[in-house]
């Protein structure tokens, strides 16, 4: 079977058509936003939507969060799209309509658009099944944003296997993209994650008593420092990385030595080889540290994540279908960044690409950064996303390499 060439201009065409049901459901999502594992009602919404297809749905296998599958009944490829589904504990600031309804609780990432994006694709995939091979996999994954992530329990669970996932797709909005574009970029563009926690245990007393403690504050600031040296004096100078301290706590009372503190902290970078040396080098200076002064220090690994790697070859397959559907659209070469994602765990696994997709419009205020309280998007974008999507999915069913196996298990 060949690829269809009209196929492009007939997405696009029902795509348009579709604007406004999908727009609907991405506010809805915006709404009622669930932190993290929590996401029960949005798993719920997700999972009518995607039955409404006729697909078969696998949601035994964590507690938020499902994946489904379109099997067209032809041999080849097994693509994934994958969507994030949690909010963030931000209390929204957009003044919108249809802003979030749950105190405390905001999609100041983008999720909501991404969870539209793949039931619009979804739509259209299943909407001209009769004219794709293969199979695709629809994975709504919980806890993006919380670590360590809901990646690594979804590959536990199975997504990426029976039948085996051959290249994996997702994509991210940019408020730093204009709408009408997207962004690619071949290999590194997103860093390895190093979540971690520091106990320092001493000895609490009487503050005009130093002698008689050990005192866990000052020995926090040595530590502190000692890692934002480490950095500058331990890792080579034209590597980037990060390492950043988000929280300390410690003590209660003005006149009381406190015996214990915890600071938490990430670390970043975006060599693999420097990534697993990272951890190490935090966990011999802290705990040397805490010894010098007779605390203990207990290092606490929160969450690990790779370096997000696009495989060139996708990054190729979704610069060619956006160009199919958008022949005007712009691509954009975009730039590393330190901020860390885990569909890299899925990327470890399979071949695979995050691609941005540009939602800013800076008359309407679509200008803020991730995670800001008055963070808004674009609407218009949202059809550009899952027209964007249904192409890329398309172009690698009938580009990417396989193996003659049957689609039937």
């Amino acid at each position: 079977m060949n690829y269809p060439e009209n196929l492009p201009q007939r997405f696009t065409v029902l795509g348009e058509s579709m604007a406004d049901s999908i727009i609907k459901l991405r506010r809805r999502f915006h709404q009622y936003p669930e932190i993290g594992n929590l996401e029960k009602r949005t798993t719920a919404q997700l999972k009518k939507e995607l039955q409404k297809l006729g697909l078969k749905i696998f949601d035994r296998h964590t507690p938020t969060g499902l994946w489904a599958e379109l099997d067209t009944g032809r041999p080849g490829p097994v693509v994934a799209v994958r969507t994030d589904i949690d909010a963030l504990p931000i209390t929204e600031k957009t003044g919108l309509p249809y802003a979030s309804k749950i105190e405390g609780s905001m999609h100041a990432c983008g999720h909501d658009v991404h969870m539209a994006v793949l039931v619009g694709a979804a739509r259209l995939l299943c909407r001209f099944k009769d004219d794709l091979i293969g199979r695709i996999k629809f994975i709504c994954q919980p806890a993006e944003e919380i670590p360590p992530g809901g990646a690594r329990p979804l590959i536990k669970a199975g997504v990426l296997k029976n039948p085996k996932v051959d290249t994996i797709l997702a994509l991210h909005v940019d408020p730093t993209l204009p709408v009408g574009a997207i962004g690619l970029r071949d290999g590194a563009s997103m860093a390895s994650v190093y979540d971690f926690d520091l106990k320092i245990v001493g000895l609490s007393g009487h503050a005009a008593l130093p002698h008689n403690t050990i005192d866990t504050i000052p020995i926090a600031a040595e530590i502190i420092t000692a890692l934002q040296q480490l950095i500058s004096r331990k890792v080579d100078p034209v590597q980037a990385a990060v390492i950043t301290f988000g929280t300390i706590r410690a003590g209660g009372t003005r006149n009381i030595i406190a015996g214990e503190a915890v600071i938490e902290g990430t670390a970043r970078s975006l060599d693999p080889a420097l990534s697993k040396k990272l951890p190490r080098l935090i966990r011999k200076t802290a705990v040397d540290i805490g010894r010098a002064f007779g605390a203990r220090v207990e290092v606490i690994s929160v969450a690990d994540y790779p370096v997000l790697k696009s495989d060139p070859r996708v990054n190729k397959a979704v610069d060619q279908a956006f160009r199919r559907v958008f022949p005007s659209g712009k691509v954009y070469n975009i730039p590393e960044v330190l901020g860390g994602e885990d569909f890299a765990c899925y990327l470890e696994q399979t071949p695979g690409a995050m691609f941005r997709l540009g939602v800013g419009n800076k008359k309407i205020g679509a200008d803020k950064p991730w995670h800001h309280p008055a963070f808004t998007i674009d609407e218009k974008a949202i059809p550009a996303g899952y027209i964007t999507m249904a192409a890329a999915v398309t172009e690698l069913l009938f580009h990417w390499p396989h193996s003659s196996r049957k689609s039937n298990r």
